[in-house]
């Protein structure tokens, strides 16, 4: 998280929205003093201001171990970034800087069973396989009898409901207005910095 409270987010409804678009982040753990960490996609359920992260990883992955032995979880989801040049604030004695979006829930974790586990696999291909219309959808029905459970037993999956859930919205707020205004057009004129000029106009508008 960036220190700077102005880069502070903390409104549900956004950074929900925020994870659902990045949802495919890193879940960070400890075992014996070691920080370990893995990619997983997420699924992120919300109700009522409720939030609730679930995931799976391999049961032979170092994060999985740490998670099953007691380890509370971080799980960091990052957004658009881009570099900030100096030069395009129009004024002086400005240094390079970093803008971007970016979630962070920490809490303990808890281990599901062959059902819950199974509910995630669903879900979560039901999600991105619907994404792929007008492509017939992809179940675990189409694989051959036994083959669904034989995997299933190589993954472990888990829930986690923050303690913490937060993020950083870090787009030039401390700029003056023509400062920002100079810093949405360069990045506009770039590929890589699109995006983040968007949420610029965004977060302006």
């Amino acid at each position: 998280m960036h220190p700077a409270r102005p880069f502070l987010e903390t409104d549900v409804a956004t950074l929900v929205a925020r994870a659902r678009a990045h949802a495919f982040a890193l879940v960070c753990a400890t075992l014996d003093g070691r920080v370990m960490a893995a990619h997983a996609p997420i699924l992120i359920d919300e109700a009522d201001g409720k939030v609730a992260l679930r995931f799976h990883l391999s049961v032979n992955n170092a994060v999985t171990a740490a998670l099953q032995s007691g380890s509370r979880a971080l799980v960091v989801f990052t957004g658009p970034d881009a570099y900030i040049s100096p030069d395009w604030y129009g004024m002086d004695d400005q240094v390079p800087t970093w803008n971007y979006l970016s979630v962070e829930a920490e809490g303990p974790v808890v281990l599901m069973d062959d059902a819950g586990a199974t509910q995630v696999l669903d879900d979560l291909s039901h999600q991105h396989e619907a994404a792929l219309a007008p492509k017939p959808e992809w179940t675990r029905h189409k694989m051959t009898p036994g083959r669904f459970d034989a995997m299933l037993r190589g993954i472990r999956a888990f829930t986690l409901v923050p303690e913490r859930f937060e993020g950083t919205t870090k787009l030039g707020q401390n700029k003056p207005a023509e400062a920002r205004a100079g810093v949405i057009a360069a990045l506009s004129a770039r590929e890589d910095g699109i995006a983040i000029a968007e949420e610029m106009r965004k977060h302006t508008s």
